[in-house]
């Protein structure tokens, strides 16, 4: 599957009390990471709720940290779709500051209609496509 890499800059109020990045943000980067990865091969999560009322709400997170984030660090999450189902995405999130891995993320997204009730539907064959790429 393809892998698309977001990079951005870990700023002053990413960090605790001990001056490095608190956990939570890295959930937050995983969301930002997801929704760039979807916008990227087609599927802009904003047009797709705009125009189809399709989302992409999480079912499982979880992350493995390996080294400490600091303020002002560059980061590159290396994004990728590792299987698809159904009705379900799974997505693994690599964070590397420079070439040293810091931690990795995975995801388990469900394609979800929000017309009415929410509900789990199919996710498009040209997603499985632009995700080959």
């Amino acid at each position: 599957m393809k892998t698309i890499e977001y990079t951005f800059e870990v700023k002053w109020g990413d960090t605790d009390a001990a001056a490095i990045v608190f956990y939570p943000n890295f959930y937050k980067w995983m969301n930002e990471a997801s929704h760039h990865y979807f916008g990227q091969i087609g599927f802009k999560p904003s047009k797709l709720f705009a125009e189809e009322k399709v989302g992409m709400p999480l079912l499982e997170a979880n992350c493995q940290f390996r080294t400490p984030l600091l303020f002002e660090d560059i980061v590159t999450v290396y994004s990728t779709i590792t299987e698809i189902r159904n009705k379900v995405v799974f997505l693994e999130h690599i964070f590397k500051r420079d070439d040293m891995i810091v931690a990795i993320g995975k995801e388990v997204r469900a394609w979800t209609s929000f017309e009415g009730t929410p509900k789990a539907i199919p996710v498009p064959a040209k997603l499985r496509e632009n995700a080959m790429g």
